[in-house]
């Protein structure tokens, strides 16, 4: 009997967000909205998100004595995520500088912070919490070598799954227990590098898993998700939504799909769920304050996915038009 549906391991960031017209080019200023602080960070956005859907959740990171400390332990204990696995201290709490432009898309720059010191000792001195866990999930936004200590210390029976956000190479070791490596198109090119000789989702899925996952799952935007292990490749549909702000939704997709995939579903039905996850996400502004409950995402997906259902807070008349989701999913 697991104690956790999932456990994060990874980053807890201070979002900065400025909303602007445009990004701004080589050189250039813009003038922006006024600022805005929230809770954030891949890990940290990836326990909220699964919390709110019901999963029972434990967070693995490190954050500063500081004001952004406090911030984002408040908002994991708000969504019901057991802090016992967060450190404080050591460095201040790592910081993300984000733009958002008028159709929803952003761009981030992390400062690493504290997340920078979470290290290979800390997961050891954590082995208990990965034992307690059915699936395991983190990110790059902490040290690799941090990332290899997680694979290392999985619990028998327990299950891996990364998203390796900010994209990198990775070692055998981690892409091996990847059940599955979650990619967008930009991350996958990165791990491919010059193995990546096709413009097809199909082709860089194939060619990701002979580089060792169990499965993969390919975001696509608009055009949806495919996933892929030795069985074959299935396509799975996008939610129609007017996005908002993308900031966060390929976290909560991650975050839907890990704790789907623990509670036994197949791994093209745990995206079409995660797919639902993201599409209410992007309905709304900031990362962790635009995660939906369990409820929330059943009210939203009367449809089927590619279908048209309505956005949360409409009346059931007034169906928005089809938009394309964000890319950060």
């Amino acid at each position: 009997m697991y104690d956790y549906d999932l456990l994060v391991v990874g980053s807890a960031n201070a979002d900065l967000v400025i909303g602007v017209e445009r990004r701004p080019g080589a050189g250039e200023t813009v003038l922006g909205s006024d600022l805005a602080v929230h809770p954030g960070g891949k890990g940290a956005n990836q326990a909220v998100a699964a919390a709110r859907l019901g999963a029972r959740t434990a967070l693995l990171a490190r954050v500063g004595d500081d004001g952004h400390g406090r911030l984002l332990l408040d908002s994991q204990r708000a969504a019901g995520v057991d802090t016992v696995g967060v450190l404080v201290g050591g460095a201040p709490t790592g910081v993300a500088l984000i733009t958002v432009d008028p159709s929803g898309d952003n761009s981030i720059v992390v400062s690493p912070g504290a997340n920078g010191r979470l290290t290979p000792g800390d997961v050891r001195n954590a082995v208990s919490l990965f034992h307690a866990s059915r699936v395991v999930s983190t990110q790059l936004e902490i040290p690799l070598e941090t990332v290899m200590e997680v694979v290392r210390n999985l619990a028998p029976g327990s299950r891996f799954v990364l998203n390796p956000s900010p994209p990198r190479p990775l070692p055998t070791e981690v892409l091996a227990a990847c059940d599955p490596l979650i990619v967008n198109e930009h991350e996958a090119k990165v791990i491919l590098g010059d193995a990546c000789v096709s413009d097809a989702p199909e082709d860089w899925a194939r060619l990701l898993l002979a580089k060792g996952p169990r499965s993969v799952v390919v975001t696509l935007g608009a055009q949806g998700s495919l996933v892929a292990s030795s069985a074959g490749t299935t396509r799975v549909a996008s939610v129609k939504v007017d996005a908002v702000d993308t900031t966060g939704a390929g976290d909560a997709f991650t975050a839907a799909l890990a704790f789907r995939l623990g509670a036994g579903s197949a791994l093209a039905e745990a995206a079409s769920y995660a797919s639902r996850v993201g599409a209410v996400a992007v309905t709304r502004k900031g990362a962790q304050d635009s995660f939906p409950t369990a409820d929330e995402v059943e009210a939203l997906c009367c449809a089927g996915p590619g279908g048209n259902p309505r956005t949360p807070g409409r009346g059931p008349d007034e169906a928005p038009g089809a938009t394309r989701r964000g890319e950060s999913l």
